[in-house]
């Protein structure tokens, strides 16, 4: 592996901030739904995927960042289906899972690069999680 110049370094630690805080914008709107998945659950799902994006395309002389990508969107579906419960009759968390892919997907986009991407996804995802439609509570 060679060596990455500072500027490359400060670049990608960059990147993980802007990942951190668009994971934060979701997460700060699941939290005061007050669902079980917030703010920290979510930066940390941005930043790790944006990490693991970062390291897999810098770190590794031939590798495949398609291989980590995939590896992330399978780790996430795993955390995400903790995030579902089964009460009665009714489903809860599938939101809050689909929130956690979402996130995840942010953070790969922004460890590749893909800065106006991430940032598009992220305010239609914030927007879709902000203006519910009501509920047929009957």
């Amino acid at each position: 592996m060679s060596e990455l110049t500072w500027l490359a370094q400060l670049e990608m630690a960059l990147r993980l901030v802007l990942a951190a805080g668009l994971g934060a914008i979701i997460g700060w709107q699941r939290e005061k739904a007050h669902k079980p998945a917030g703010l920290r659950t979510h930066m940390l799902i941005a930043i790790g995927a944006a990490l693991f994006t970062v390291v897999s395309i810098n770190g590794f002389i031939g590798g495949n960042p398609s291989q980590v990508a995939a590896g992330v969107v399978t780790g996430i579906g795993f955390l995400g289906a903790g995030a579902i419960m089964h009460r009665g009759r009714s489903v809860e968390g599938l939101t809050t899972a689909a929130s956690m892919w979402a996130v995840a997907a942010i953070g790969l986009a922004v460890g590749a690069g893909m800065y106006l991407l991430a940032l598009v996804t992220a305010i239609i995802v914030f927007v879709v999680l902000f203006f519910r439609y009501p509920r047929n509570t009957e």
